[in-house]
């Protein structure tokens, strides 16, 4: 297949989930058929990271919209400029006349077989009508994620503005399903969510993968003390809300059986009410190489999630190296695993903590959780990932094909 693929920001290096998803999603489409690249970025201008696409993916298309790098006053005001647009401020903000005139040339005629809209937030780039078969691809219920950031937002300027986003994203969410041939949602509960939404809306799961060559299983940690381990991008307010939450609420009573245990904040761009979270007790990171060596040290990882939405690569990735985990309910939202036999989940500061106990007791118990992780993650490696989304893409054409008549000219759909 000919494929078109539009990502609203940069793609390398693959630092969050979103970008973890698609980086790897398209490295295994680029072995097996003609991938066309189109990314686009503001801020600084970024030679570096042009060069670096160009050597991951030939051929990609870079544009930089020339967007100024933003302060916090900034984004204040560019928020209020948009308040009156009907459009969510999460997608406006990624529209740029330039990115819309270049995906317009490459979906209007035959040359491609399918193109993937990349995100919500590349959409408005797209022409209302669409004559290349196109899928939206759903790493996240989008209004549902705003609904929820919204609730769990204690500052009540800051709770409005998100109020007014999860209205309008829920809106705009719909409509944009509709528009699209078909839509790609990471798991069953997405899916049911955009149902609800769009009941005829075209929409298949895919669930997520994990890098099993890079994210290979570690020995058993011997670590004294014990480490418990949270990896994530610490600019994201669902994972703020979680450390803040971890550690007033649950590790104070992890601590008072387990004295010397260390928390790891293991993630890029820590908030500064990350920051100051930081102890003897406490270690946060920042931007860091890799996260393996942390992972491959950690007796426990944790993901004490209470708002957002999608699905945590991040536990796949610590099961592809063995760890036991516990999480919330939210925190493994949308995963094929099953508490009590892949995980833990605990939804409640009390339960949390003493999850993590019993896991720092018993040995025993805890080499089980490893072992059960581990399988988890080699039925989800990106391959096999890849090979359902292919599907996907294949049967979206075929569609075509059954309705109009002809597929790309330029390619058959089944190279």
């Amino acid at each position: 297949m000919k494929i078109l693929w539009v990502k609203a920001g940069k793609l390398v290096p693959p630092d969050t989930g979103g970008r973890l998803r698609s980086y790897n999603l398209l490295r295994c489409l680029a072995a097996e058929h003609r991938v066309t690249l189109l990314t686009y970025y503001g801020g600084l201008h970024d030679l570096r990271y042009e060069e670096e696409i160009q050597e991951e993916f030939p051929g990609a298309e870079t544009i930089y919209t020339a967007a100024p790098d933003a302060t916090r006053i900034d984004q204040i005001l560019d928020y209020a400029r948009r308040l009156l647009q009907p459009t969510p401020h999460a997608v406006s903000k990624f529209t740029d006349p330039q990115v819309a005139k270049v995906v317009e040339r490459h979906v209007a005629g035959q040359a491609l077989d399918i193109a993937v809209c990349d995100f919500l937030s590349a959409s408005k780039n797209f022409p209302q009508q669409i004559r290349t078969p196109t899928v939206l691809f759903q790493h996240n219920v989008e209004s549902s994620l705003w609904e929820r950031i919204a609730k769990g937002e204690r500052n009540p300027f800051k709770r409005t503005a998100f109020k007014i986003e999860s209205r309008k994203m829920a809106q705009y969410e719909r409509a944009a399903m509709n528009r699209f041939a078909r839509v790609i949602a990471v798991s069953d509960h997405d899916r049911n969510l955009m149902l609800r939404m769009s009941p005829d809306c075209k929409i298949s799961v895919v669930p997520t993968g994990v890098d099993t060559h890079s994210f290979s299983v570690a020995p058993p940690s011997k670590t004294d003390p014990p480490r418990i381990v949270f990896v994530g991008s610490m600019d994201w307010e669902p994972n703020i809300d979680a450390v803040e939450y971890f550690c007033s609420e649950i590790f104070p009573h992890v601590l008072m059986e387990s004295p010397h245990a260390i928390f790891q904040i293991v993630g890029r761009n820590p908030d500064p009410k990350v920051e100051r979270l930081a102890s003897s007790a406490v270690q946060v990171t920042g931007s860091v190489p890799s996260v393996i060596p942390y992972l491959s040290q950690a007796t426990v990882v944790i993901v004490p999630l209470r708002i957002g939405g999608g699905t945590r690569l991040k536990i796949f990735e610590a099961m592809a190296m063995g760890k036991a985990i516990v999480s919330t309910t939210v925190g493994a939202e949308g995963l094929d695993v099953k508490d009590g036999r892949d995980l833990v989940i605990a939804d409640n500061a009390v339960s949390f903590a003493e999850s993590i106990l019993r896991m720092l007791r018993d040995d025993g118990m805890r080499r089980d959780y490893e072992q059960a992780a581990l399988q988890v993650a080699l039925r989800h490696d990106w391959s096999r990932i890849a090979d359902l989304f292919t599907a996907v893409l294949q049967q979206t054409v075929d569609e075509q094909i059954s309705l109009h008549g002809y597929a790309s000219d330029a390619v058959s759909v089944a190279q």
